[in-house]
């Protein structure tokens, strides 16, 4: 895990970067986020705690003279590194607010929006930037495979917060599925709208996602769904983050085709999952019969709760 650390990196420059290196691996390993705002103390995340970045190469609870402050040098380098120095050719990605790059690693971005004809376009004036950190977990989706083997092929939403985890989950699953985990070997497509799942880079994988699975990188939502049933005849469909009504439209079209979905959606808690507009509308689908909620609070990755969707009051 201190070598995904040490490739995230490669985002950075600067001080900041050197001293990130110095930390110690056990530190690294647990780190899932490191945020950069200007002026303020470089935090570091894991699943339930925050820590400063110390000049010396430590971490610590608390702010004091040696914790480091992000400068606006640091952003700036940081940010034309992350492009490689070209940031028009990065430019569809700074509007959406992220960069995706070797390793499947994302970098969040905030500043000053460049709206033009009522569309974001670009990002100036950086004033932040939150470098997640990628994590590829072998054996991870485990528990879910445990309690639903073959019975996965009736459809998997994947629940949680932000950080629980679903992203890393729904990989090792994406992986096992194309790889012969289940019954035997199914042909797999996974629409990777934001390049996190697979981390293509220069057209190559950087994680396994399995060695039946047929990858449509970059490819919004919808229409990867629907480009993968006209012309991949996919036996499972994964995705990341659902969201607006044209990526439930496309669900409905892979059922029809008689692929089985499987996917994640942000929420809390099941109740929280029935009460938003999104959630209701995935489940009255029918195209998920289990629904898999995550910890958020406790281990990265554990499974809380799974349950069948017709047990959901919606």
């Amino acid at each position: 895990m201190s070598k995904r650390f040490d490739t995230a990196l490669s985002a950075l420059s600067g001080p900041v970067c050197d001293t990130l290196y110095r930390l110690p691996s056990d530190v690294k390993q647990s780190v899932n986020e490191i945020r950069l705002r200007l002026y303020q103390p470089i935090c570091l995340h894991t699943v339930a705690n925050c820590f400063f970045l110390q000049s010396d190469g430590t971490v610590g609870t608390t702010i004091t003279p040696e914790t480091m402050k992000t400068t606006k040098g640091d952003l700036l380098e940081s940010f034309r590194t992350l492009c490689g120095y070209s940031v028009y050719a990065h430019q569809s990605e700074i509007q959406n607010g992220f960069v995706t790059y070797l390793g499947g690693h994302r970098v969040g971005i905030c500043g000053t929006a460049v709206v033009e004809q009522g569309r974001i376009t670009s990002i100036r004036d950086i004033t932040s930037m939150n470098v997640r950190i990628a994590k590829e977990s072998f054996g991870i989706a485990n528990p879910i495979l445990k309690e639903l083997g073959n019975r996965i092929a009736d459809g998997l939403l994947i629940v949680g917060k932000p950080g629980s985890g679903k992203t890393t989950i729904l990989r090792d699953l994406c992986r096992q599925v194309a790889s012969g985990g289940l019954d035997r070997l199914y042909r797999v497509s996974l629409v990777d709208e934001r390049g996190e799942v697979a981390g293509i880079s220069n057209g190559e994988a950087q994680n396994d996602v399995g060695v039946c699975c047929d990858i449509l990188n970059g490819y919004p939502k919808s229409e990867g769904i629907l480009q993968a049933i006209r012309g991949l005849s996919p036996q499972f469909i994964f995705c990341d983050e659902l969201g607006d009504n044209d990526d439930i439209a496309a669900i409905q079209s892979g059922i029809h085709a008689g692929a089985t979905i499987i996917t994640t959606v942000h929420a809390g808690s099941l109740k929280e999952l029935c009460q938003r507009p999104q959630g209701k509308a995935l489940l009255q689908t029918g195209a998920f019969r289990y629904i898999a909620l995550l910890h958020s609070d406790r281990v990265f990755g554990q499974l809380g709760a799974l349950c069948e969707a017709n047990e959901l009051d919606l």
